[in-house]
């Protein structure tokens, strides 16, 4: 099937691109990477008037960290260019365990981490990784920029609180004010597919003492979940069997899956716990090799 008409402008400047947003009409889609947008056009589960590509806009393609530790991570900054990123080993291992895992490598080599953010696809795997390390997204309009916390950023399947006339311009994630570890881990059908399961951990800690954790889950309800009570129940402690397991548990009490094809409701739920408890086992287990 063919996408319904829309207007193809392709501004060479961020201002411009604003612009032609702010005058385009009812229905106006900014393109990025585009692997999510040109499917949905091209069954017309998605006909907007007016398509934006951003990828003339310079100065967008970036990821990189300050001198901080913040993590700034641009609009065209590519899936695949965090995949064989050498700046997230060692220091984001949430961002690098999930890199790989995101949908196919023609996909990865198009598509944008915050094009995913603003998709909102409740089996996105970017949004409950970015939810996890307390990350935010930077939107840019005709009254400036804004500063939008993940947690807030996604109001429902496919929906996002950006006005019609901003764009999101770049994910941020704040330094660690501890030793940072985690991972992601995702359950599909097969390699390439979205997620059944996906639960992204992360957590800092001070000696052995967790001073920081979050936990968010994929594909486990309407939209990304944080599972904020499974992740304060590790915070001022340290990993242990016990503390672990009940995280595990309360991170499966938060989800809501349904049954469905891809397995029944309380296999879901069984597969988050068993991710949240691998995951921190992992983390465990490398932090006393590293003492």
């Amino acid at each position: 099937m063919y996408p319904s008409r829309f207007r193809y402008e392709a501004p060479h400047s961020l201002d411009e691109a604003i612009s032609l947003l702010r005058g385009g009409g009812d229905y106006a889609k900014v393109l990025a990477g585009g692997q999510s947008l040109v499917p949905l056009m091209k069954l017309r589960f998605a006909s907007p008037e007016l398509v934006v590509d951003i990828n003339n806009v310079p100065g967008l393609g970036y990821h990189r960290a300050d001198p901080d530790g913040t993590l700034r991570i641009g609009a065209l900054c590519r899936h695949a260019d965090l995949e064989h990123s050498d700046l997230l080993p060692g220091t984001q291992p949430t961002m690098a365990a999930a890199a790989p895992l995101i949908a196919d490598p023609i996909v990865r080599n198009r598509g944008t981490l915050v094009g995913s953010l603003c998709h909102a696809d409740p089996q996105g795997d970017w949004a409950s990784v970015v939810v996890s390390l307390g990350g935010s997204v930077v939107a840019a309009g005709p009254a400036g920029r804004r500063v939008i916390p993940m947690a807030d950023f996604v109001t429902g399947p496919f929906q996002n609180v950006l006005a019609p006339d901003e764009i999101a311009v770049e994910a941020v994630i704040p330094p660690a004010k501890g030793v940072r570890a985690g991972g992601y881990l995702k359950l599909e059908r097969r390699v390439g597919d979205f997620a059944t399961v996906g639960v992204a951990v992360a957590i800092e800690t001070s000696g052995e003492v967790v001073t920081r954790a979050g936990i968010a889950l994929t594909g486990v309800g309407g939209s990304t979940i944080a599972a904020t009570e499974a992740a304060q129940a590790l915070v001022g402690q340290p990993l242990t069997a016990g503390s672990i397991g009940r995280a595990a548990d309360l991170a499966a009490a938060a989800a809501q899956p349904r049954t469905d094809h891809r397995g029944s409701a309380e296999y879901k739920r069984h597969m988050v716990a068993t991710f949240v408890e691998r995951i921190l086992s992992r983390a465990d287990h490398e932090a006393e090799r590293a003492a």
